[in-house]
């Protein structure tokens, strides 16, 4: 044999043993099913029970922090590791500055494994699925997550939340299935009420008219100053749905009606009167001169001084201070001339985007598996209320029914358990899960909330939409304009800065900037939902 060929044997056979090598090795990224698991990176996933893989991994995970606890100190999660053999190491970043962090991370290229509770919008679910940096889960769901498949069998509107356009879940979201209420609700001062000999509260605008003008005239607090402020807000975000309801609108930005038509709200003759009431109270000092400039705490002060007649917070007593009490009543939803009846819209039932996997995570279907357990009742009441025996214990198993331990301030030792305290951790929320758990104070506001807003003719809110990445460019362009601009106007059409008289130049140039696009763009989007 001659030289040459020689040397072509000799290349043919390092070429067919590489080959055969690389074929009986695979490739470390190719996953195999292996009966009851699969296999995730190099290691074997168990596809139900615990440990989730034999040998321990390590991902990275970003989440926001409130800054109460180390994240490596609190026992849900130590508890999550011994259980599942995965081991995170804890990217946070504080609550407040979180969205910034956020938008570093992904300029960065430089990804976590695992986003908890970052609050992932539509828009960043689509950008960053598309540019391929979050991976889609909806197999890893339909083979790893068997509570959150059930849950979207079970739940077709969710899916249709969670499912972009192009087809894919990027996102999991938080299940509240419990709580009928998403935004804080607005209470009255209960002393301000006895002291005026209130028994029946106000359920029309005129109604509450007339109260706030009483508390303004008549000295509720009793110090012998005119210092009550009958209705105080920061900045009108924390009162504004709840009276636009009077006026038939139950959304701030977009909402749909009976017959399945979008309405832009800045642009509505109810918004109008909304603005032409709120208008009326600040002439009449009615409504707090410092809303547009005060901070939340600021309000919370005055109230605390018992100067505050009207007010939003989740509970009273967190406005009021003091401990949690029956005696200020929830507000009614009063109605106006203008509709035939209030509206106010539910809870959603989900906040979408609190779990997400990019990438660089080399063991998605561990990760999946991990984040399902809170979609299951025991993860669920594992990371509300912490391990048992250390906020809580049962007392009988068998139905669920459970009670605190002697604690001096539940929520101060449960923020300490668990990251499940401030911010929208992926889980999932039932009755169940607090048989037996709530006070004779959840028990009066459950009560409150049915017979105030549940009764009251609330309706299915404006459902979360996915836009199309072309809708989405567009949206994101009209909308920086025009909500500066539509806050802006609310906030001189109240004060008087602006005359309700303009109101026709004021819609004029809402369309003019692209009011009418907006809708439009919401309708085809709400068209695509409804359809599916």
């Amino acid at each position: 044999m001659g030289k040459g060929k020689k040397g072509w044997a000799l290349l043919l056979a390092v070429v067919m043993l590489t080959t055969t090598l690389l074929s009986a090795c695979g490739s470390p990224d190719k996953k195999e099913d292996k009966g009851s698991g699969s296999k995730s990176g190099t290691v074997e996933v168990s596809k139900e029970g615990f440990p989730i893989v034999p040998e321990q991994i390590n991902l990275t995970l970003m989440a926001p922090d409130v800054g109460v606890q180390n994240w490596n100190d609190m026992a849900v999660l130590k508890k999550m590791e011994e259980l599942t053999n995965i081991k995170f190491t804890y990217n946070n970043a504080p609550k407040d500055s979180f969205d910034t962090k956020k938008n570093l991370v992904f300029s960065s290229g430089e990804y976590p494994d695992v986003f908890l509770a970052a609050g992932l919008t539509a828009a960043e679910q689509m950008n960053y699925g598309e540019q391929g940096i979050l991976i889609p889960l909806e197999g890893l769901i339909d083979e790893y997550a068997p509570n959150m498949k059930k849950i979207l069998e079970e739940n077709p509107s969710i899916r249709k939340s969670i499912t972009a356009p192009d087809g894919h879940i990027y996102a999991l979201p938080v299940v509240d299935f419990n709580q009928p209420w998403y935004r804080n609700p607005m209470w009255y001062n209960g002393k301000f009420l006895k002291k005026l000999g209130i028994d029946k509260l106000p359920e029309t605008t005129e109604e509450l008219y007339t109260y706030l003008k009483r508390v303004k005239e008549e000295d509720p607090n009793g110090n012998g100053k005119k210092d009550e402020i009958p209705l105080s807000s920061v900045n009108l975000r924390d009162i504004r749905t709840w009276l636009l309801g009077a006026f038939g609108v139950y959304e701030e930005e977009v909402y749909v009606d009976d017959n399945q038509k979008v309405h832009y709200t800045p642009m509505e003759d109810g918004y109008k009167e909304y603005l032409s009431y709120l208008s009326r109270l600040w002439n009449e000092d009615l409504l707090d001169h410092e809303s547009f400039s005060q901070t939340s705490e600021q309000k919370k002060a005055k109230a605390q001084n018992n100067q505050v007649a009207l007010f939003s917070d989740w509970h009273a007593y967190m406005t009021m201070g003091g401990e949690p009490g029956m005696e200020d009543p929830m507000f009614v939803p009063v109605k106006s001339d203008f509709v035939d009846k209030p509206v106010i819209a539910r809870n959603r039932g989900i906040t979408i985007g609190a779990f997400a996997i990019s990438n660089t995570n080399k063991y998605p279907e561990a990760s999946i598996r991990w984040v399902d357990y809170l979609y299951s009742y025991d993860g669920a009441l594992l990371f509300s209320k912490g391990p048992e025996g250390m906020l809580w214990k049962y007392t009988d198993e068998a139905t669920k029914k459970k009670e605190y331990l002697p604690v001096e301030n539940i929520e101060t030792v449960r923020s300490t358990l668990t990251p499940n305290f401030g911010i929208a951790i992926p889980s999932v929320t039932t009755d169940e899960l607090l048989k037996g758990l709530k006070t004779d104070f959840d028990l009066w506001v459950d009560k409150e909330s049915k017979e105030k807003l549940l009764d009251k003719g609330s309706r299915i809110p404006f459902p979360i939409l996915f836009l199309t990445s072309e809708e989405q460019a567009e949206v994101n362009v009209l909308s920086s304009d025009l909500n500066t601009y539509v806050r802006q106007m609310e906030a001189k059409f109240v004060t008087g800065a602006e005359p309700i008289s303009n109101w026709d130049k004021y819609v004029a140039t809402v369309k003019k900037m692209g009011g009418d696009r907006m809708q439009e763009i919401y309708q085809a989007a709400y068209d695509r939902w409804n359809s599916n």
